[in-house]
């Protein structure tokens, strides 16, 4: 299998929501790789969220990596 990104954009960015996003696309095989947030200078609070996910496999072979398919 080939490694594939996902990126889910939220401009919900509560824990409830964020957990809706990781929960449903974990069930769907994907792995969470992280979160980064964008901030809005009127609020201290982000005015998005971007969610990574991962799926597949990275194999390293000698000094360059390859992905696996």
């Amino acid at each position: 299998m080939s490694l594939k990104y996902k990126v889910v954009e939220t401009q919900i960015v509560t824990s409830e929501e964020l957990e809706k996003i990781v929960n449903k696309w974990v069930l769907e095989g994907w792995t969470l790789e992280g979160v980064q947030f964008a901030m809005s200078e009127a609020s201290r609070r982000p005015a998005m969220a971007f969610v990574f996910f991962i799926r597949g496999k990275a194999v390293k072979k000698s000094s360059k990596l390859k992905v696996e398919s």
